[in-house]
């Protein structure tokens, strides 16, 4: 069986931003997430110092986890203007618990005021797990 790949690209979208994401499981997916809408906003670190912070994302379900966890990276883009690139995810039965590093941002291009639940729904392929998400910019 051929490794499953992981990814993100931008799609059109009328108002907002929107990104098809893939990737083998939802820990990657939600990875890959992250990466994909630092990337939209043009997001770039300082090289020092670097941060870490932990917290936990309630898993009811892929979508409202996937969305909280995205938020919750904007609130610290917003209120302390930090970004990540080193995400430790791990996904509990009812948890996703997220040990990330970054740094301060730098630079950002457009920024993304917040992660919506519109036409959201994270599917299951024969490659592993699909997801659309649009951003509210």
């Amino acid at each position: 069986m051929a490794e499953v790949k992981s990814g993100f690209r931008e799609h059109e979208h009328t108002a907002d931003w929107e990104l098809e994401v893939w990737a083998p499981n939802l820990v990657a997916l939600c990875e890959q997430a992250a990466r994909g809408m630092y990337a939209l906003s043009g997001i770039c670190l300082a090289d020092k110092p670097r941060i870490q912070r932990k917290f936990v994302i309630p898993a009811v379900d892929s979508e409202q986890m996937l969305v909280k966890f995205l938020n919750e990276l904007l609130f610290y883009s917003e209120q302390y203007r930090l970004g990540f690139d080193d995400f430790r995810l791990r996904l509990d039965e009812d948890e996703l618990t997220a040990e990330i590093n970054g740094a301060t941002i730098a630079h950002m291009d457009k920024e993304i005021k917040a992660v919506t639940y519109h036409n959201l729904k994270v599917n299951q392929t024969a490659d592993g797990l699909v997801v659309r998400i649009v951003f509210d910019v």
